[in-house]
């Protein structure tokens, strides 16, 4: 059963009150995440999420690829001969026969191993 009040304001926009008042973020706390560690930490602990900031990342750091030399030796063709660009070559394994490499970087152990095998190691 509707009550008179609520029958006579029917239709207007305003009829159940609060009109503006409810549509920036302080109506609910912030937006996005804010207060996950303050007044909204129960919600964040329920999602699970982490509170606060998580170890250190340098700026301008980047990690290169790398491969080792025993792959290396499984993945050439006939002719003997490869190029890897932004690849460093690590010394890890054997290498069993001629091979010419290009790439970003050696380690001494692979240049070393290339070269003794009789191949070379040229840096693009």
């Amino acid at each position: 059963m509707v009550r008179e009040h609520t029958k006579k304001k029917r239709g207007h926009r305003t009829y159940h009150g609060k009109h503006k008042n409810q549509r920036g973020g302080g109506s609910r706390g912030g937006r996005g995440n804010a207060g996950t560690c303050k007044h909204h930490w129960v919600r964040s602990i329920i999602r699970g999420e982490p509170m606060g900031k998580h170890g250190f990342v340098r700026p301008n750091s980047f990690d290169i690829e790398t491969i080792n030399v025993g792959v290396l030796n499984e993945m050439v063709g006939p002719e003997g001969r490869i190029e890897l660009h932004g690849v460093k070559v690590l010394g890890k394994g054997k290498v069993t026969r001629r091979l010419t490499v290009a790439a970003a970087a050696f380690s001494s152990s692979a240049r070393s191993k290339i070269e003794a095998a009789g191949g070379e190691a040229v840096i693009v």
